[in-house]
């Protein structure tokens, strides 16, 4: 696999359709509210579907060989995580917890459910594999992250404005992220493999008619999102890019090597983590008005510096999986 095909079937066909999604945006086709929309097919109906049916197809064997690769993802992705938070709260004096969260909410997070299937299908092929990395990332990212930034960003804003946040239970983000079809379905293919249930193929064009629509959907929406929100490079926006296209690939990478993984998952891991920060991050900050400017422009900077991350890490993993 070349750099040459890393970039035309997996970087530019990403970058024509976000920039599409990007012009319908400034025309005034869509706005940002419509985004809104699209995602929600994304996240609760495409990917969920993209995931099960491509799960399903495996066996009890490629399970057990991903047990490294879920460690490796929870331990690499949630140490970046929390190295976010504490760079940003601590080496910025203006930076409140909750801005930190919301830096570890976008930088300290890759955005597997938009991207994944996007970049990794084109590179890897289309496989079980696959959609166990987008799987395994996706839930490290949405059952484990989001409700620790949400409680670290909660118990900031409750020390700044006493008795402006609810209290609520600590396990409550974390039952509402497992609640969310993007979490519960690829869990439910893992269970229907370990338990040893044949998957009728004859079922599978059924949820592949929506899961197709999973990666150009995303890819659009996200060009539309750009297209709404402000661009403000400063140097928080530049170092929070620099932690998720560089820190973060790094320290997979390092992990792997140490945990021995497997060679083709390590590669698509290690692509995983170099993906953009997530949408998520962008979409909590709104909605608590808090870090939106800088946090969007980061996202915007990493989503430009992808277009050479992507092939540089490639090449970097297969120079240190030949070395080893």
């Amino acid at each position: 696999m070349g750099i040459s095909h890393v970039i035309l079937y997996a970087i530019v066909p990403i970058i024509v359709v976000m920039l599409a999604g990007f012009i319908a945006g400034k025309k005034g086709a869509f706005t940002g509210e419509d985004s809104k929309k699209f995602n929600k097919v994304v996240l609760d109906f495409a990917l969920p579907a993209a995931l099960f049916v491509s799960i399903v197809q495996a066996s009890r064997e490629d399970l057990a060989k991903d047990i490294k690769l879920t460690i490796v993802s929870a331990v690499g992705i949630m140490a970046v995580f929390m190295a976010v938070y504490f760079v940003f709260r601590y080496c910025f004096k203006k930076n409140t917890g909750a801005d930190a969260a919301v830096s570890a909410l976008i930088s300290g997070s890759p955005t597997i459910g938009f991207l994944g299937f996007a970049v990794l299908e084109p590179i890897f092929g289309t496989s079980p594999a696959v959609a166990l990395v987008v799987a395994i990332v996706g839930i490290v990212v949405n059952a484990i992250g989001i409700p620790v930034g949400l409680s670290l960003m909660n118990a900031s804003l409750e020390k700044q404005n006493p008795g402006s946040t609810k209290k609520e239970s600590a396990w409550k983000p974390v039952l509402h992220a497992l609640a969310q079809p993007v979490a519960w379905a690829p869990i439910l293919a893992v269970v229907w493999v370990l338990v040893g249930i044949p998957w009728p193929k004859e079922l599978s064009p059924s949820f592949d008619l929506i899961a197709k629509a999973n990666a150009s959907m995303a890819v659009f929406s996200a060009g539309i999102t750009l297209s709404a929100i402000k661009i403000q490079i400063n140097w928080q926006a530049v170092l929070g890019s620099i932690m998720k296209m560089i820190l973060m690939p790094a320290v997979i990478l390092i992990l792997g090597l140490l945990f021995k993984m497997d060679p083709m998952n390590l590669k698509m891991l290690v692509v995983a983590a170099a993906l953009p920060p997530a949408f998520s991050g962008i979409i909590i900050a709104d909605e608590y008005d808090t870090y939106v400017a800088t946090g969007t422009s980061s996202l915007t900077l990493s989503v430009i510096l992808f277009i050479g991350f992507c092939p540089l890490w490639i090449w970097i993993t297969n120079l240190c999986l030949a070395a080893a």
